[in-house]
């Protein structure tokens, strides 16, 4: 059961702001925005989307194959992946830019104010799936998560060509993509990924209904933060699964790469969807109570123990099998 896991590969410089962006807007000012925040403090964390979901998929015991583009300062980030279960050798090494950079700033009502440099990144369009999959067998499934606007239409193209089911993954992109390239991105996918506000960014880029946009993809997942996650499909009935709750929430950075690692895994075993969904909902509240997006570790016991706290016993059964390569 082999993944491949396209998108970007960065580093989070992330700072906390003890007030709230809120109160420093001034309504009758928004158009010459100046401000600065003073952080508490900064965390340095290994990031980026497919990183993140591709440690998420190695930590559950798949061995996730990583698509992008970095700098030379990714090695010591390499081997860290790669201890924890992630192919790296199709991960592209740029002679001149850094890797990418993501700087955010939470604030005390978990608000965040982002900044993302692409660097590395722009040269993901230089990447051929085809070699990709020659390497490395058959590939189950391609998620192509958000990248180089060119990488990302080039993965999909190449996913069509080699009759390799994808995933969409906009998201970020949305902001960047026109209305082609977003119903290029999503038309046909196995999967398609969005929160609740790139779900209506979605539909306004494609010019598409919802109905639409279900007869176009297989199934369509949405986040929906502290309310958890709606699954639908064109001719069925959607199934709404609530988050896991988290008594102190640390840090939401990367809370929906870990979503998606924990549901891929899940629909990669065969579970039924409901099932991995609780599972994709567990693993995100792991990630929520600890700073950092890939600096959690999963235990067998106490992540069923999360699933069977929030949703009885029903799953769990089905799912310790697959966990136990955890400790």
């Amino acid at each position: 059961m082999r993944i491949a896991v396209t998108g970007s590969i960065a580093t989070d410089h992330l700072m906390t702001f003890p007030g709230r962006f809120s109160e420093q807007l001034l309504a009758d000012r928004l158009d010459r925005v100046s401000l600065s925040f003073l952080a508490d403090n900064l965390e340095v964390r290994r990031g980026g989307v497919a990183a993140n979901i591709a440690f998420g998929l190695g930590v559950l015991g798949l061995r996730p194959v990583l698509v992008g583009a970095v700098g030379a300062d990714f090695e010591p980030y390499r081997v860290r992946l790669k201890d924890h279960g992630v192919d790296t050798d199709s991960v592209r090494v740029s002679e001149s830019l850094h890797t990418a950079r993501f700087v955010c700033t939470t604030d005390r009502a978990q608000n965040q104010i982002a900044t993302f440099y692409a660097g590395a990144m722009a040269e993901a369009r230089e990447i051929d799936l085809r070699e990709v999959a020659a390497r490395t067998g058959r590939l189950e499934l391609v998620l192509v998560s958000p990248d180089d606007p060119e990488a990302m239409l080039r993965h999909t193209r190449a996913c069509r060509d080699l009759g390799i089911p994808f995933a969409a993954d906009p998201s970020q992109q949305l902001a960047r993509l026109d209305g082609e390239q977003v119903r290029e991105l999503v038309d046909g996918a196995r999967f398609l990924f969005t929160n609740e506000y790139e779900t209506a960014l979605l539909l306004e880029r494609t010019g598409w209904p919802e109905e639409e946009v279900l007869r176009r993809v297989g199934t369509w997942v949405t986040t929906h933060g502290e309310a958890g996650a709606r699954i639908r499909g064109e001719g069925r009935d959607p199934l709404s699964v609530p988050a896991v709750e988290v008594p102190a929430v640390v840090d939401p950075t990367g809370v929906g790469d870990a979503f998606r690692a924990g549901f891929l895994a899940g629909t990669l075993w065969g579970v039924p969807e409901r099932c991995a969904a609780q599972l994709g909902c567990a693993v995100a509240a792991t990630v929520l109570a600890s700073v950092g997006t890939q600096e959690y570790r999963l235990h067998r016991d106490s992540l069923l123990d999360r699933i069977r706290t929030t949703y009885g016993v029903g799953c769990t059964a089905t799912l310790v099998t697959r966990l136990r390569g955890l400790t």
